[in-house]
């Protein structure tokens, strides 16, 4: 058993809702929320209130620098369903400074009556078509001077570590999307210390759950698009897909952007694997509410447990064969084992008109399945393939091998479960059978108890 840490993000993922679901499993909310807003994070409060979402209570966390709680809005296929931007929305100081900058997600001006977004705000947000009266918005900071501020911030080095690990898939991330190297790009400074909290708070908090494996369902992007200066860009937005590059990750169609960039990096940092729920006998649970409402309650979950992990998600493809010979068919099992399957095994059946034939099922993992279907298809009669998928648990295995009187001999140990077992490896067996020119059971007999 495994303490471990599991994020449910059926509604996506954001750094406030991250923080705000992590905050439930701290045995002191309070107290961590005071030591987090005396780390250093210049102009920085954060706090923490209730949220309800479709009759469930979690909790909402804020971030406000010099008392200003940033917001965003957005525009998804010309409707005003208004949704999250990340602090990672970056500007290029190529272009010319006005003030409607280029966004990775720009904003609805059609409609100057916004509703404001229900998670993290973006450090690209500025006010539209009049002047800011904050002119500190107007700064901007370089990847460097992020590295330089998390680095003197007062927190451990762990979570210095992680924080520019996760600020740095944002940055790379960015870049690529905005075709410049990462030191030409630029983030807004509010929206800066808005991200630097979210990412820094979850460090924290991570730290001090100490879980032994972090978890996370597939992700749910939403969909749709965003109206950007640029143009219409869709869900999820250039940065958050390219961070979540062999993450697991969905649409169910609500409209809007789900995932942002920071949700993204900072599960794509901590989380092992993206993968359905495992076996877990769950502690404690946590609820981080974002703003908006949707008919599904706007929340990510997080489950801490003690969890059985060595479960892992395998497909088996079957199908009936009455037309091959043993010789074809055993060829296609040799090969279905040498390019990666965990196991091929052919059963005897009666097909339609009384003809004898084989039901043959090759299990392999997951992410195998296509490369096996095609040679399922290319080696074997079959016209059809059926496809279930199960989760797969196997005890840990590892070889030593003893010295006896008669030879060298491995043995094969395994555990797990609370279960341990131990067998020699039967080749090594049968050699020095025949070497010797003993049984099976002698052979055995004579090996060290």
């Amino acid at each position: 058993m495994m303490k471990t840490l599991y994020f449910e993000c059926n509604m996506g993922a954001a750094g406030d809702m991250l923080m705000a679901a992590l905050l439930e499993l701290h045995k002191n909310p309070d107290e961590f929320l005071k030591r987090l807003n005396s780390v250093g994070i210049p102009g920085v409060s954060v706090t923490a209130c209730p949220s309800v979402k479709c009759g469930i209570t979690g909790t909402h966390v804020s971030v406000k620098i010099n008392g200003m709680e940033e917001h965003s809005h957005d525009d998804h296929e010309h409707t005003h369903q208004h949704h999250e931007h990340n602090h990672g929305h970056v500007h290029n100081h190529d272009h010319d400074h006005h003030h409607d900058h280029s966004h990775d997600h720009d904003h609805n001006h059609h409609n100057h009556n916004h509703s404001h977004d229900n998670r993290e705000h973006s450090n690209a947000h500025e006010q539209h078509n009049h002047k800011n009266e904050n002119t500190d918005a107007h700064h901007h900071s370089s990847y460097s001077h992020i590295e330089h501020l998390i680095g003197h911030l007062h927190i451990s080095e762990y979570v210095k570590q992680n924080a520019l690990a996760v600020y740095k898939l944002i940055a790379e991330a960015e870049s690529r999307a905005h075709g410049a190297p990462i030191s030409q790009i630029h983030f807004h400074e509010v929206g800066e210390m808005d991200a630097v909290a979210d990412i820094v708070g979850v460090c924290m908090l991570i730290e001090e759950l100490a879980p032994e494996l972090i978890l996370s369902s597939p992700v749910n992007v939403g969909s749709g698009h965003v109206r950007c200066s640029h143009g219409i860009l869709p869900v999820p937005a250039p940065a958050t897909a390219h961070i979540l590059q062999n993450a697991l990750i969905y649409s169910d169609q609500t409209k809007g952007e789900l995932c942002t960039p920071t949700g993204a990096a900072i599960l794509k940092h901590f989380v092992s694997e993206f993968r359905n729920m495992p076996m877990i006998s769950v502690n404690k649970l946590g609820y981080g509410m974002g703003k908006k409402d949707f008919e599904k309650a706007n929340c990510v979950r997080a489950f801490i447990g003690e969890a059985d992990c060595n479960g892992e998600e395998v497909t088996e493809l079957v199908c009936n064969l009455d037309d091959m010979t043993p010789e074809a068919l055993a060829f296609a099992q040799q090969r279905f084992m040498e390019d990666g399957a965990l196991d091929v095994y052919i059963t005897p059946i009666i097909m339609k008109k009384g003809r004898a034939g084989f039901s043959l099922t090759c299990m392999c993992l997951a992410s195998a399945r296509d490369k096996m279907r095609y040679l399922i298809f290319a080696h074997t009669t079959t016209l059809g393939i059926r496809e279930y998928t199960s989760q797969r648990y196997a005890l840990k295995k590892e070889h030593k091998v003893i010295q006896t009187e008669l030879g060298d001999v491995r043995i094969k140990t395994s555990h797990g479960f609370t279960v341990q077992k131990c067998k020699p490896e039967y080749d090594d067996i049968a050699r020095i059978a025949k070497e010797h020119d003993m049984s099976i059971q002698d052979v055995l007999h004579k090996l060290p108890k």
